[in-house]
């Protein structure tokens, strides 16, 4: 043994398996830093597009609209600004901020009904319709002041009186690096311009309504139909595919039938988007839109569910396979049944990676534009109420102002990305500590 040790070619043949291993060792290293340089520059694009200087006007000067500047007034001061300038579009402003429901049943209930938020108890039952134009409009801007903040009544003073134009915008790399050029385009091509800085991405761009204005648009339509939509396709697509992963792991046996099965449970994680989004504008939005309601969010959650089902099932499957098979003889030689050993000892074992499973699921999801060309909307400015509602997402939006031919567009895409990323990250850390704590119980 003595001998072999020290022999040349046993000394060798280990420097070359240290050799190799080494070369793996930094091409993993090497790999992982390109990864986060790609990540970064990505991320430095997005937020170049969603801050920086704009060339800005006003139809109406904000400064006199009232005896201080706006941003010194209060919710009440500033609700007595919109209904003096603006008194005939407070019905509409209440409606689109303060109700969630039908906007052509908003008339038709009492304000204790229709208003998300505080009601003084002396206007609880009226009706809008029953009410003088002049005692009407006082009540809402009563319950804007109430109910709103100052940053999103300063913003919808905005749009409906001052009517804030944007001319050009600029990257934040632009507006950093080049702004003496900036000032001389402002001087040349835009004299009645103001050069302000601008956050594309605030309070009011998150709560406001879409609109075909790029300085007016929001995403609040889009934030709550991904919601809608990952929510339901979660309820859908997490008991069936763990339920499939149970039957094929535990139950099936191996024959030509469960064979197939399997093969095209894997073929189908492999089938590109599209043709889920077919599918779904096929079966669920046409065929059965009678049940669906066709365009709905229930139609969407059921395209995503089967684009997702196959990577649920084929994880959960690993997971229940890593269980130790001693778990299992040990919970059968105790008297226990099947389905006990599986509720109780399998599933809690598997659920890290099951869990795993459905992050990568629902992280496609989430991102996903062409299974849904057909089945959401580009535009919509209702707010969805359930699962039959018309709806709109994040990706959808995105993808439709990329395409718009005012440029300013892409700043506000910029600015809905982020917000898809935060959501994306908020819902991964939800689940990464459902895993770990599920981990935790375990040990």
């Amino acid at each position: 043994m003595a001998n072999l040790i020290d022999s040349g070619a046993y000394r060798s043949q280990v420097k070359r398996r240290n050799a190799r291993t080494l070369i793996m060792q930094r091409l993993s290293l090497a790999t992982l830093a390109v990864s986060i340089i790609v990540l970064a520059l990505l991320l430095l694009n997005v937020v170049n597009q969603a801050f920086g200087l704009v060339a800005q006007r006003y139809t109406v000067d904000p400064d006199t609209l009232a005896e201080r500047p706006l941003a010194e007034l209060s919710p009440p001061e500033l609700a007595a600004v919109l209904l003096e300038h603006v008194p005939r579009r407070l019905l509409v402003i209440v409606r689109d901020n303060l109700y969630r429901g039908d906007p052509a049943a908003f008339t038709r209930l009492t304000l204790g009904e229709s208003i998300d938020g505080d009601v003084p108890e002396t206007v609880h039952g009226l009706l809008p319709t029953d009410l003088p134009e002049a005692e009407r409009n006082r009540i809402f801007a009563e319950l804007l002041g109430l109910n709103v903040s100052e940053d999103v009544l300063r913003a919808i003073i905005d749009a409906e009186i001052v009517k804030t134009e944007i001319d050009k915008g600029w990257s934040l790399h632009e507006s950093l690096l080049n702004r003496a050029a900036i000032e001389v385009d402002m001087l040349t091509n835009y004299p009645d311009s103001e050069l302000v800085f601008k956050s594309w991405l605030d309070v009011r761009f998150v709560t406001s309504q879409l609109s075909s204005r790029p300085v007016e648009t929001g995403i609040r339509q889009a934030i709550l139909g991904t919601a809608w939509l990952l929510a339901l396709t979660v309820l859908i697509s997490f008991p069936l595919g763990v339920g499939a992963a149970l039957y094929l792991e535990e139950y099936a046996s191996d024959n030509w039938f469960n064979r197939i099965i399997e093969t095209n449970i894997r073929n189908l994680a492999g089938v590109p988007s599209i043709i889920y989004g077919m599918l779904g504008l096929t079966v669920f939005v046409r065929t059965f839109e009678g049940v669906t309601g066709g365009r709905s969010i229930v139609s969407g959650a059921l395209t995503l569910s089967l684009l997702i089902l196959p990577i649920i099932i084929i994880s959960a499957r690993e997971a229940l396979r890593a269980v130790p098979s001693s778990l299992r003889e040990a919970s059968y030689g105790l008297g226990a049944t099947r389905w006990q050993t599986l509720s109780r000892q399998l599933l809690p074992s598997a659920l890290p990676g099951i869990l795993t499973g459905a992050i990568l699921g629902l992280s496609r999801a989430i991102g996903e534009t062409a299974p849904l060309f057909g089945i959401a909307a580009t535009f919509i400015n209702t707010d969805p109420t359930g699962p039959g509602s018309r709806f709109t997402v994040l990706p959808m939006q995105i993808y439709a102002w990329t395409g718009q031919p005012d440029e300013l567009f892409r700043f506000n895409a910029s600015a809905a990305i982020i917000v898809l990323m935060a959501l994306l990250l908020a819902m991964n850390s939800a689940a990464i500590y459902l895993r770990n704590r599920a981990v935790n119980q375990r040990v």
